[in-house]
This record gives structure tokens, C-alpha cells and sequence, in this order.
């Protein structure tokens, strides 16, 4: 839920059972950022993708927190920063 920026649980309940009427813009922007996290780990680590994103990180931009710690802050801002890291990894 904090991924997406969602503070009601019904709303996070209603779009896994498939009932989106609209989504907002904030959203949606999470979302795209979350879904090229996924796809950028895909290839950079396919099998230790959930791992990587856990564990503690000495890059800079992750001052030694994980990554996951770093994108569930709650600003849409950490997710693109993380987006920008993987997206650099790949080249």
C-alpha cells in the first residue's frame, strides 16, 4: 500500500479483486516506477531480485538501508531515485 501511496485499505482490497474504477494520477506514475524496479532487477539479478531489494545497500543513494526500506518512505521521489539507480546498473 505505501508502495502505491494508498492510505485506505479498501481501496488496496477493491483493485486486487479487479474493481478500479479510476486511478489516480499519483498512482498510476508509482506504479510505472515499480514496474520498471521489476523489470530492470528481472535482468540485472533474475534470481536474486526479492533478495537484493531487501538487503542493506552501501551505494550512496541508499546511505546502507535497503532498497525497499528506501522506496516505502512514502515519496514518489524514492522510487524514481531507485528506478534511476537500477535503470543506470542495466547501462
Amino acid at each position: 500500500m505505501r508502495l502505491l501511496g494508498l492510505e485506505s485499505r479498501s481501496t488496496f482490497q477493491s483493485w486486487k479483486r479487479g474493481a478500479v474504477a479510476a486511478i489516480p494520477k499519483d498512482a498510476l506514475e508509482r506504479i510505472s516506477y515499480v514496474l520498471g524496479i521489476y523489470k530492470g532487477l528481472q535482468i540485472l539479478l533474475p534470481k536474486t531480485a526479492d533478495e537484493w531489494v531487501r538487503k542493506p545497500n552501501k551505494a550512496g543513494i541508499f546511505g546502507g538501508r535497503s532498497a525497499l526500506d528506501r522506496m516505502t518512505s512514502g515519496n514518489v521521489a524514492d522510487l524514481y531515485v531507485v528506478r534511476q539507480y537500477i535503470d543506470a546498473q542495466r547501462g
